[in-house]
């Protein structure tokens, strides 16, 4: 769809008098919202959807590419600052906890040195609790995520120093 049909669109949709018209391709999403007085209240949303090969969080640069822009230069500082660091990250949705049971001790903190095998979280996903095993060994660096938070798939939640 090219930008020509996408204004087609939005006149089409001012003429008509709906009030909101969402239109989902393969590779966009468009949102059309009109206000009472015809052309003046008129708000459209365009979102490039991303493709099945994208990695999680483009979809929130893509989304908001005004936000995305100036954050990603202040990002880069720290990523060569942290590049010689492992990223242990969310193989699931759920909640993080960084402990067994609440009366518990936590399975790692800063500083610890950590094995392959070595259970670092637990992730609750659907009344399920699954605990999250290291794929490398190394030494905590930094706990990227609170206790008891929402964590979305592929989401960094520890740094480990392979060294």
């Amino acid at each position: 769809m090219n930008i020509k049909d996408i204004q087609n669109l939005i006149k089409f949709v001012a003429k008509s008098g709906a009030s909101e018209v969402k239109l989902e391709t393969e590779d966009i999403k468009i949102t059309i919202k009109t206000g009472s007085d015809d052309s003046k209240g008129e708000t459209t949303y365009i979102q490039q959807i991303p493709t099945m090969a994208a990695q999680p969080q483009m979809p929130v640069q893509s989304q908001q590419p005004a936000a995305a822009a100036p954050a990603q230069p202040q990002e880069t500082p720290a990523e060569t600052a942290e590049s010689k660091y492992i990223t242990i990250k969310s193989p699931i949705i759920g909640t993080f906890y960084r402990k067994p049971a609440p009366d518990k001790p936590v399975f790692v903190e800063v500083g610890d040195t950590i094995k392959d095998g070595d259970v670092l979280c637990v992730i609750e996903a659907m009344k399920l609790f699954n605990e999250i095993e290291s794929e490398v060994s190394g030494k905590i660096v930094k706990v990227l995520v609170d206790d008891s938070s929402p964590v979305e798939f592929d989401q960094p939640l520890f740094l480990v120093d392979p060294s």
